[in-house]
């Protein structure tokens, strides 16, 4: 740092160089006493009064310089650099004109009274003053300047002065002494500086650290090799609970840990646990993590490993918030958000594990619950309705719960009961009808009294070889078997149903062959008219030969179907189908097709009916179109929306199996129908009830104002259709009295033929009317 000004250094070295001006009054005032002494001596040795003058000088001088250094010694230091500067200019004063002091001292014992003792003395006392100053003025250059011109020229101009060739070369040698002392000052200061500037970054590398330290959100302690913590932070004393981190500093783990215990926030096991683990990651090196939960229900985890210098790093963090939300995601993935029953996953695996352990040799139980109706619950209530229904259920269900008896809700509207122990068949019946008697029954779900209505199915098997997925299977078959019988019970699994599922599987498969094959086939059910004794008109019903098993009867497979979803596939084939064929016959011979609820669900009927008509040619006023009132009921507004887009292409509308639903007089008021075809349920005593009779003609008496023609099914009997002709006076009828169904050939063939009754009936009607 040659040359460096004062104006050059940073603040923070310029202001405490000049303080060290200021420092030591007690080395600074003995060398004033000596240098006094000296003087006086010198004065006594000689008698002349010029060196009492000079001790008088010194004397007055050391008061005011001894005065101004103890004033600035103990004063705050300099605000700022002008204050600095102007300390240092009154030290420079005083210095400059102690220095002047001693050279002048020297200048007369040498040159002007040649006293040999005063020389001596002068010169010692000097040179003695004259190494003490880059030591003590090293925070000023401009006085060390100074005070080696004024303690060293004087000498040398005194030497010279003698005039011999001696003393000029004595006085020379204050050159190089000059230069010396003021390298020696220089290095001194540059070693300061630098020590200072090192000094200065070490502090704010500390500092720096000291806030990282004590503003992370973890805590940290480090251990020194022989185990005591040298580093801790200010979350590590909030855990411990102390004011500052420096009263951790020199305890060892155990000391930390049992602090937590004898505070009540650790047990004495968790304790010794976490010292184990902890000593052990730092001896091994490896990094190990603790969990701990403290009394107060806080988490934190503890991380321990070796860090530089052999030094041990234990941080630790509060988990409270990720512990708390892996408890949650853990709830919400093994239990039912809305019962807070365990779910089909969680369930299934709590039964296995029972299963597995305990005695072998006894029975396990499982029972499937399903409440009935629920849907009807939803689409009328709403699922808010329907959830609190759920809640109810499982609130009444979960009162049986215990250590052996796990109860879930496994989906929907269906709950599980498992049964660790059955001890004997009949006690599990008995059990079950306890269950069934406490949960069926009203409740109130906001401001709605609704009946708790239940289906189940139950299975019982030998823990040494129970399958939890096969005890599942075989329950929900006792279920089906309970809501076959009616619903509102429970069966027990037995072996016959097994088989019957098995079947019932195989058949499902083979139907879903049987339509992706086309191997379907389709036959026609004649409607005559009354007038004439012909066919006006064909039902085309659906039919199912079964390679193995023979026909099967539509009440079997079409529910089937629909169960399968593939009951629009076999719609479509009926239209494709009956179109075709219908264009075969004599041109008033139309045909009737009967499209399902599901059928009216899907965007795509309409399609469907006009890709018919168009791959045909058939034209559309010989379509008819057969709509069941469960479509009615599913969604009024959009069934209605397709029959009106029907009518516009121009085929007929017909209302299916009327007088079975709840609201059949409204349908004849409300939609675009072109016919009314009355259950066959209405026929069946119409010949000896004189209610039924009346009831039928109302029927017809109250459509034909509408525009509608009335079809009367189930004609089985030459009396039915008798007494139909004298006193109901229907416009169609169908039923087995015609016939069979028939293929399409046989209908072109009976499609000019009268039935050989139409005279019959003519006779009894000329009868009746004469």
């Amino acid at each position: 740092m040659p040359n460096r000004k004062n104006e050059e250094l940073p603040l923070d070295i310029y202001i405490p160089f000049v303080q060290t001006l200021f420092r030591d009054s007690v080395t600074l005032a003995v060398g004033f006493a000596a240098q006094i002494l000296l003087a006086i001596l010198v004065f006594l040795s000689s008698g002349d009064p010029i060196y009492l003058g000079v001790a008088l000088s010194l004397g007055t001088l050391a008061f005011f310089r001894l005065q101004s250094v103890r004033r600035y010694s103990d004063a705050p230091p300099p605000a700022d650099r002008a204050e600095a500067r102007e300390r240092e200019r009154l030290y420079i004063f005083y210095g400059a004109f102690h220095g002047f002091l001693l050279g002048l001292f020297c200048f007369i014992t040498i040159y002007w009274s040649h006293d040999y003792f005063g020389e001596i003395a002068s010169v010692c006392v000097t040179l003695a003053s004259a190494t003490s100053i880059a030591g003590r003025n090293y925070g000023s250059p401009r006085m060390v300047m100074l005070f080696i011109m004024t303690m060293t020229w004087p000498i040398s101009l005194a030497f010279i002065l003698r005039g011999d060739v001696f003393h000029v070369i004595l006085g020379c040698m204050s050159i190089p002494f000059f230069f010396a002392i003021r390298r020696f000052a220089e290095n001194v200061r540059e070693v300061l500086f630098a020590a200072l500037s090192e000094q200065k970054k070490a502090n704010r590398l500390a500092q720096r650290f000291d806030k990282a330290l004590n503003t992370m959100t973890s805590g940290l302690i480090m251990l020194s090799p022989a185990g005591r913590v040298v580093v801790a932070n200010a979350e590590a004393a909030d855990l411990m609970r102390v004011s500052d981190p420096d009263r951790l500093l020199g305890r060892t783990l155990r000391g930390l840990l049992m602090r937590g215990v004898a505070g009540g926030m650790l047990s004495d096991k968790d304790s010794r646990y976490a010292e184990t683990q902890l000593t052990r990651a730092l001896r091994e090196g490896k990094d190990r993590k603790v969990l701990l939960r403290l009394s107060n229900g806080r988490y934190f985890e503890f991380s321990a490993r070796e860090g530089y210098d052999e030094l041990g790093v234990i941080t630790f963090d509060e988990v409270t918030a990720r512990i708390e939300a892996e408890e949650r995601i853990r709830f919400m993935a093994r239990y039912d958000s809305l019962t807070g029953l365990a779910n089909r996953a969680f369930f299934h695996e709590l039964i296995t594990e029972h299963v597995s352990s305990g005695d072998q040799n006894r029975s396990v139980g499982l029972v499937v619950f399903d409440l009935d109706d629920f849907k009807s619950i939803n689409d009328t209530l709403g699922h808010p309705v329907g959830d609190g229904l759920i809640f109810a259920v499982a609130e009444r269900l979960g009162r049986y719960a215990s250590e052996d008896v796990k109860v879930s809700r496994f989906g929907g509207d269906e709950f599980m009961i498992f049964f660790n122990d059955v001890s004997e068949g009949d006690t599990f019946s008995t059990i079950l009808d306890g269950i069934f008697s406490s949960l069926c029954g009203d409740v109130d779900v906001a401001g709605h009294s609704l009946r708790i209505q239940a289906s189940a199915g139950a299975v019982i098997s030998p823990a040494k070889t129970a399958d939890v997925d096969a005890m599942i299977v075989r329950a929900d078959l006792a279920l089906y078997k309970a809501k076959e019988n009616g619903k509102n019970g429970w069966r027990l699994f037995e072996a016959t149903m097994d088989q019957a599922f098995r079947n019932r599987q195989v058949m499902k498969a083979d139907l879903r062959h049987a339509v992706e094959t086309r191997s379907l086939r389709v036959v026609y059910q004649p409607i005559v008219s009354m007038e004439t004794m012909r066919i006006a008109s064909c039902e085309a019903l659906c039919r199912w030969d079964h390679p193995e098993l023979g026909p099967i009867s539509p009440a079997v497979f079409i529910p089937l179907a629909e169960e399968m979803g593939i009951i629009s596939d076999i719609s479509t084939f009926m239209l494709n189908a009956a179109t075709l064929e219908c264009t075969r016959w004599p041109n008033p011979i139309s045909v009737s097709v009967n499209l399902s609820a599901k059928d009216f669900r899907n965007d795509d009927v309409l399609a469907k009916v006009r890709n018919a008509l168009d791959a045909s040619g058939l034209a559309p006023h010989r379509l008819e179109i057969e709509v069941t009132e469960t479509a009615l009921l599913d969604d009024r507004s959009q069934t209605r929306e397709y029959i009106e887009q029907m009518k516009t292409i121009g085929v007929r509308i017909a209302l299916d199996d009327f007088g079975t639903g709840y609201s059949s007089l409204s349908y004849l008021h409300t939609l675009p129908l072109d016919k009314v075809k009355i259950d066959r349920s209405f026929l069946i005593d119409v010949t000896r009830n004189a209610r039924s009779l009346e009831l039928l003609k109302g029927i017809v008496n109250l459509s034909r104002p509408l525009g509608l023609s009335v079809t009367i099914e189930g004609v089985e009997t030459f009396e039915q259709l008798k007494i139909l002709s004298l006193e109901v006076k229907p416009d169609l009828v169908q039923g087995f009295l015609f016939g069979s169904a028939l293929t399409a050939s046989g209908i072109d063939t009976m499609s000019n033929t009268t039935w050989p009754f139409a005279n019959q009936i003519s006779a009894s009607l000329r009868k009746s009317s004469s």
